[in-house]
């Protein structure tokens, strides 16, 4: 497939996001960016949020892992529905009460000024991470396929996908986003599919064929039951909970798509349909992974040893041209869909929440507001470089993995304000959100020796989340006065 080819179909693509971005962000103020009015239709938000979910790093880390962890991924999946019920009966109805534009005020109101810039803090520090590790998955393909037969430097790649991104999203935000994310969530999903259909007649598989084929292989075995096992379903379960509650309840990124619903009941409605959208749409990645490795096995083809580069590789190599097009689109139009919506996030909760928003005019907001999106898009570009300097494991991992330590103060500080009456000595909360996370990272790095050969997955964010929670208490004395747990009067 050549480069020329590629680039047609990126600057088509690009395109048409350019027009969504024209059409929405007509007439925009600090409020439309934020939060489109609070206009959005719950099922446009409910669609979008599958491609803002699942990011490059699904598209091409869950099927690479289908080798080494068969569909053991479905079981951290499932837990994401407990995950999702929390959020829509306990989160939402919070953030909806409050009148919430950055979730990360409830912080203050409930415990002070230092817990508020802590908490906003992590979340810059969290997203900005994740948000990075999502785009590196493309930006390394863009530079097999595009870039490195052209000579030109991965800098330069990172650079060009990072300005793309900024260039439809720093009029409108939230209101082009909630448009934009929606159709690239449907380009990607036709895709997938497309892939999959393609695959199947290429070894001559029919449906029930196909389905026959992964269910007797080696690649389909779902539940594991050996505690030690870092793919042991209660860990694997819980995990997934936990990680749904911190990287979409107390995400502004996926937040701020909730919040411009209209009310609460339709915002409650976006989640529900959302979460068992998601399910389907993660048994579909996980067939397609299970597909590559049979694929490659029938046609006796030897693939690369990083799970990572098992999907670009062939549909970059061995597929036909159909499939290697439908490729590109998928993954460009899941990275896409990401990155937007978290850069979006960034901007938002840093104008918020570091450069008081409220007591400034709109001519000081917009340019502001325009001067931080810049901002982010370089932060990004710079740490997708050192991540691929430093490296050396598979995305999905390295992002649950940071995730676990980034989330874990988040996780702390929400539990402790909504589930106890105590208040905080609020000038020690970044002290203890600084050392819990340390704590964590020794614990998991001594745990096979102190546990008797346990060894943490992606459950060190409940540790974390339970370590700061600990130390919340620590620090924390009673109040003469009633505090309402779950929902407290907004100031």
């Amino acid at each position: 497939m050549s480069p020329t080819l590629i680039i047609g179909i990126i600057a088509a693509y690009f395109c048409i996001l350019i027009f969504i971005s024209f059409l929405t962000g007509k007439n925009t103020d600090s409020q439309t960016f934020f939060l489109a009015n609070k206009q959005s239709p719950w099922y446009i938000v409910a669609f979008g949020m599958i491609g803002t979910s699942l990011s490059g790093v699904t598209f091409i880390s869950i099927p690479g892992t289908v080798a080494t962890n068969s569909f053991s991924y479905l079981q951290l999946v499932l837990g994401y529905l407990l995950g999702y019920l929390v959020i829509a009966t306990i989160l939402m109805p919070l953030y909806y009460k409050l009148n919430l534009v950055s979730i990360y005020t409830y912080l203050e109101q409930r415990f002070g000024f230092w817990s508020y810039k802590t908490g906003a803090f992590f979340f810059l520090l969290s997203r900005t991470i994740g948000a990075a590790l999502r785009l590196y998955v493309v930006a390394l393909v863009l530079q097999l396929a595009v870039f490195d037969p052209l000579g030109v430097p991965f800098w330069l790649s990172v650079l060009i996908t990072v300005m793309l991104i900024w260039v439809y999203t720093f009029r409108g935000g939230m209101k082009t986003i909630i448009w934009t994310d929606t159709f690239q969530t449907l380009a990607m999903l036709i895709c997938v599919g497309t892939t999959i259909v393609l695959i199947s007649q290429d070894l001559n598989l029919s449906f029930d064929g196909m389905v026959t084929t992964i269910s007797e292989s080696k690649y389909s075995q779902t539940f594991f039951w050996d505690p030690k096992d870092s793919k042991y379903f209660l860990k694997q379960f819980f995990s997934g909970a936990f990680i749904t509650i911190v990287m979409t309840g107390l995400d502004q990124d996926m937040m701020q798509k909730n919040l411009s619903c209209k009310n609460i009941g339709e915002a409650q409605k976006n989640m529900f349909w959302f979460s068992i959208i998601l399910v389907l749409v993660n048994i579909f990645f996980l067939t397609l992974g299970a597909l590559l490795y049979i694929y490659a096995d029938t046609k006796g083809i030897q693939l690369p040893a990083k799970g990572d580069d098992v999907f670009p590789f062939l549909a970059l190599n061995h597929f036909n041209v159909l499939a290697s097009v439908t490729f590109i689109i998928g993954i460009v139009a899941i990275t896409y869909a990401s990155a937007d919506s978290a850069l979006t996030a960034l901007t938002t909760s840093f104008c918020v929440d570091f450069l008081d928003f409220a007591n400034r005019d709109e001519h000081q907001r917009v340019r502001y507001r325009y001067l931080v999106h810049l901002g982010f898009s370089f932060l990004l570009m710079l740490v997708i470089l050192i991540f691929r300097a430093i490296n050396d494991q598979s995305v999905i991992a390295a992002v649950f993995k940071v995730a676990g330590y980034t989330y874990g103060p988040l996780l702390g500080l929400y539990a402790f304000g909504l589930f106890t009456k105590r208040h905080l000595r609020d000038k020690l909360v970044p002290l203890v959100c600084i050392i819990c996370p340390i704590l964590t990272y020794i614990t998991n790095e001594n745990s096979e020796i102190w546990f008797d050969g346990y060894k943490f997955g992606f459950e060190i964010l409940m540790l974390n989340g339970f370590l700061t929670f600990m130390g919340l208490w620590f620090i924390s004395k009673k109040h003469p006065e009633d505090v309402t747990v779950l929902m407290p009067v907004a100031s």
